[in-house]
């Protein structure tokens, strides 16, 4: 008997019986895929199915012994229309996995980065029986041997990488949302709800935690596979924190908290997906134009617009999350800093007494405008080193509410100093930080949990109270209506809702 004919006998001896369910044949489908390969694992998690992660995994070891992911299998029961399954949400999900097969374990569907590849039929069913469709027996092989060849290819251009990215990072938003409305949902990721809202967003939903959650975990493992040293595809999950750089305590502290196998098996299993695409990231492609002068326009000024209009268009209106054109830019920093030279006779951006702050950062664009702007006016850049540890740094500040544009500031500042010949001292950040701009400077209660949110709040806080800021530069998100409301900030505009004292 066949491997194929014997699948297909264990899933008729439990289908007659009438009471089979979808998780009844997994086994056997398991035991057969398996069998295609000795070097293939499957892998088999019906505990996740209640949230949606994939059903089936199959991984195979590479020549060094490391374990890379193949494909996934998404099953449904036997009889299921597969051509509405085809069209669900779940199905366009998974297509940022890649590689996948959707099955009734009598027929089988492969798509590669969503587009169909080939459908295989290899049994139907007569008079509560299965039926093998034996003369396809050799084409579900053919078919399988191809699906078990793929192997995700490098990723070597921005567009490409926003994208694979946005896929993946809609996958973990979308279980985090629905593992806490569960009856027992993760205390972690309940505790950390609690520490943003108490610090950041006092109405903050679930969904908006759980898009918050998912762009940390994303833009946290770039950030680390952007410091990683050792081989790329060594890269994982587990040593992600021990790479987040010192410039930015609060992601190095969220992913040391956050120990990833904490998250529940569920989302772990996404997280490491996720390592795995890093892994096979050409970062040094992408790093070509990262923060970096060249003739063409900085990538990272527009990185974060590209990923957000693929990850969720309507987050980016809403947020008002657009990027300021660079020869706009400049012209402002060059503006203050004349101004600062003919109207306060001081020492332009460059003077010590110049605190600056950007209120909505974004992606760091007027601080990196204004760090090139100093340096290139550094007369010894010998002495720049020095400059930066006793000067800029202790006076260069912005905020930014939303955690992905604040993770890629972090970057980009941090790589463009690295490359200026600046090397952080351990236990030197940036001054940029996470939090509302338009919420009042009120220091939060201690609380037992999510101590790194709160210290990240505090801090900022102390900026908002104590820091004599002279020169405030940046753009405000352009939304029409900031959604980012509070009392406080609601109290100091109202008189600009009113003409000759009449309410518009």
């Amino acid at each position: 008997m066949s491997a194929i004919s014997d699948y297909l006998q264990q899933l008729n001896d439990k289908y007659r019986t009438g009471d089979a369910t979808e998780h009844t044949h997994r086994g056997a489908l398991e035991i057969y895929l398996a069998s295609l390969d000795d070097n293939l694992i499957v892998i088999n998690e019906p505990r996740r199915i209640e949230i949606g992660a994939p059903d089936l995994e199959i991984r195979t070891v590479d020549e060094d012994g490391i374990s890379l992911s193949i494909g996934i299998v998404e099953c449904k029961n036997i009889g299921i229309n597969l051509d509405k399954e085809e069209q669900s949400e779940q199905m366009m999900r998974y297509h940022a996995l890649e590689n996948v097969i959707l099955t009734d374990y009598l027929e089988f569907r492969w798509y590669v980065k969503g587009v169909h590849q080939d459908t295989i039929r290899i049994g139907e069913i007569k008079d509560n029986q299965i039926v093998p469709i034996e003369t396809n027996f050799a084409s579900l092989e053919m078919m399988l041997g191809s699906y078990l060849q793929y192997r995700m290819p490098q990723l070597n251009t921005t567009l490409e990488f926003a994208q694979r990215l946005a896929g993946v990072a809609q996958l973990i938003r979308k279980l985090i949302e629905r593992d806490m409305r569960t009856s027992q949902p993760s205390p972690q990721l309940t505790d950390q709800l609690e520490g943003f809202r108490q610090t950041l967003l006092p109405e903050l939903s679930i969904e908006e935690f759980a898009d918050m959650y998912a762009q940390t975990l994303t833009y946290g493992l770039f950030v680390a596979r952007i410091h990683y040293e050792k081989p790329a595809k060594t890269f994982d999950a587990d040593v992600a924190d021990k790479y987040v750089p010192n410039t930015n305590p609060f992601l190095r502290e969220l992913f040391h908290g956050m120990s990833f196998a904490n998250l529940g098996e569920r989302l772990n299993w996404l997280v490491k997906r996720l390592a795995e695409v890093l892994a096979l990231t050409d970062t040094e492609s992408l790093l070509k134009d990262f923060g970096r002068d060249t003739e063409q326009t900085d990538t990272v000024v527009h990185f974060y617009e590209t990923f957000l209009s693929q990850y969720d268009p309507d987050l980016r209106k809403k947020r008002g999350v657009y990027y300021t054109p660079e020869p706009a830019v400049n012209y402002i920093v060059r503006s203050v800093d004349y101004l600062l030279r003919e109207k306060f006779h001081i020492d332009g951006l460059a003077d010590e007494n110049a605190i600056i702050l950007d209120p909505a950062t974004g992606t760091g664009t007027f601080l990196y405008g204004v760090i090139r702007h100093i340096y290139d006016g550094f007369a010894s850049k010998g002495m720049w080193k020095n400059y930066v540890t006793q000067n800029l740094l202790k006076r260069l500040f912005a905020f930014e509410l939303l955690i992905a544009p604040y993770t890629v500031a972090h970057l980009k500042l941090g790589l463009q100093l690295r490359d200026m010949g600046y090397d952080f001292p351990r236990g030197q950040r940036l001054g940029i930080y996470l939090t509302n701009a338009l919420d009042e400077g009120i220091k939060q209660r201690q609380q037992m949990f999510a101590q790194f949110i709160i210290h990240e709040a505090n801090t900022a806080t102390e900026i908002k109270q104590q820091k004599p800021i002279m020169v405030i530069l940046g753009n405000p998100p352009y939304s029409g209506h900031s959604a980012n409301e509070n009392v406080w900030i609601n109290r100091l505009i109202q008189d600009y809702y009113q003409i000759d004292g009449q309410r518009i």
